[in-house]
């Protein structure tokens, strides 16, 4: 079980309510697609994949990003037990989808990126540790199901 300090979830929470979800989310499923291509197989049902103008102009990847983002609240509503939060979407990504349990952390990375690159100067060390701690845990969450 992950230890969380109040300064932890108020920097935690204070990332959360600043992000603008329908930028953000599109964003960063548009570049782990772009930048690490072979995730693009788990996205053909979206549409055309095939260059980094179809990706980020394609509006079902666009929505798709934003859910993703979205489904990061759950974990923030859940901070105590991230684990038991994603079991079911865990067990869908492993069993159904066949997804490589490494996407989610280059993803998370992108996510991080992004945040950080919107924030600028107020992503501080501090911010960086929690929201890299508040990932890493999404991301074993996740990736529990194929253990």
């Amino acid at each position: 079980m992950v230890e969380w300090t109040e300064k932890e979830r108020t920097i935690i929470a204070g990332v959360f309510s600043g992000l603008d979800y329908e930028d953000v989310g599109p964003k960063a499923l548009q570049r782990c697609l772009i930048v690490y291509p072979w995730t693009q197989r788990h996205f053909a049902a979206l549409g055309n994949l095939y260059s980094a103008e179809s990706i980020c102009n394609n509006t079902k990847i666009a929505e798709h990003g934003t859910k993703i983002l979205h489904g990061l609240d759950r974990a923030l509503k859940n901070m105590d037990n991230i684990k038991a939060a994603y079991k079911e979407l865990s067990t869908l990504h492993s069993e159904t989808l066949h997804v490589d349990p490494d996407n989610f952390k280059l993803l998370a990375e992108i996510i991080t990126i992004i945040i950080a690159a919107k924030m600028g100067s107020a992503f501080t060390v501090e911010t960086q540790a929690a929201w890299v701690k508040f990932m890493a845990v999404v991301v074993a969450a996740l990736g529990r199901q194929y253990h």
